[in-house]
């Protein structure tokens, strides 16, 4: 019997399965990989995602969204061809707040979602982080910079899980021959990032917008640098199809302290807040720069979207989300 041409569209379709999928970067990962045309299937237990993230797909045949933790036993039937591990808390609150689970993501979810990728013999990509470098020693920070982590600190949960990781990923690869990729994301921002969540993008758009006075942790003179979501996700993908194995730093090398940050929110939203210092934490880093060079060379990628632009794009969806008037 001939074959019908839809049954015939989904065996050519590529699935893919995104861990954290209802999270700000997987939700966007998701739209993505469903614009390049793949079935995707994503999986988040909702600690810190949101299935706000991801109502617009509702109703999507192209994709299955499954409420499971990855820590504990994951099954998914049928081939699976990509799977871009994203699940763990990212944020200072989100991991303070939940250290274990963020060690148990970082390593017993790793293994359990690596296992899928041996059995369904799927490529794999890890979202690994910036913070692996910890309070660097060199400047900008390269894939070979083996970093600065204080293990027993307070951010040293999510430094450490993450760093262990990348170390599974590549014995996964060394020994069961996995086809593996590790990102290492530097500081990202845009549409669907949590209002609450601590981070300093959605911490002083929120403050401004609410004419609160916007809060600096130590005297403001430590650097950030800040990548648009969409060009943080087009080096994902382009690194998820290469052929490359090794850590590559995605994020954009326009440096800002965070004084010039706050001051720029201000100018941009027009508000009348002030600017309050506090206590800079504990291992709070003072520089995040990536070199990007590697990422230049073997994937042809770097940043398109300037911070002027994605900045906007960014104040006037929080404005939507705090039910505010849009700026005219």
């Amino acid at each position: 019997m001939p074959i019908d041409v839809f049954t015939k569209q989904r065996q050519e379709m590529r699935t893919s399965l995104v861990t954290g999928g209802a999270g700000f970067l997987g939700s966007h990962l998701c739209d993505l990989l469903l614009s390049k045309g793949h079935r995707v299937i994503a999986i988040d237990n909702l600690l810190t995602g949101s299935t706000r993230n991801i109502e617009h797909l509702a109703g999507n045949g192209n994709f299955h969204f499954i409420e499971h933790d990855v820590t504990n036993y994951l099954y998914v039937p049928g081939a699976v061809d990509f799977i871009y591990h994203l699940a763990s808390p990212a944020s200072p609150i989100d991991y303070l707040e939940y250290p274990i689970p963020t060690l148990k993501v970082g390593a017993l979810g790793t293994h359990n979602v690596l296992g899928l990728a041996k059995a369904k013999c799927a490529t794999f990509l890890i979202a690994s982080t910036s913070e692996v470098y910890g309070d660097p020693l060199i400047h900008p920070q390269r894939e070979d910079y083996w970093g600065n982590v204080n293990p027993i600190g307070p951010r040293g949960v999510y430094d450490e899980a993450k760093r262990f990781a990348e170390a599974m990923t590549m014995a996964y690869h060394r020994y069961h021959h996995i086809d593996t990729k590790i990102v290492r994301i530097f500081n990202t921002y845009g549409p669907r990032m949590r209002l609450n969540d601590g981070r300093v993008v959605p911490a002083f758009i929120g403050q401004a917008l609410r004419g609160e006075p916007l809060t600096i942790f130590g005297d403001g003179t430590q650097t950030r640098s800040f990548c648009y979501v969409s060009d943080l996700l087009d080096g994902i993908y382009r690194l998820s199809q290469s052929d490359t194995h090794d850590p590559v730093n995605i994020g954009n090398p326009a440096e800002m302290t965070i004084r010039q940050f706050a001051e720029e929110i201000v100018r941009i939203t027009g508000t009348a807040s002030s600017i309050d210092f506090r206590p800079l934490p504990v291992d709070d880093p003072r520089v995040r720069q990536p070199d990007i060079a590697l990422a230049r060379e073997i994937l042809g990628w770097e940043p398109k979207v300037a911070f002027a632009e994605g900045i906007v794009t960014t104040i006037a969806y929080f404005r939507e989300f705090l039910g505010l008037d849009p700026v005219s």
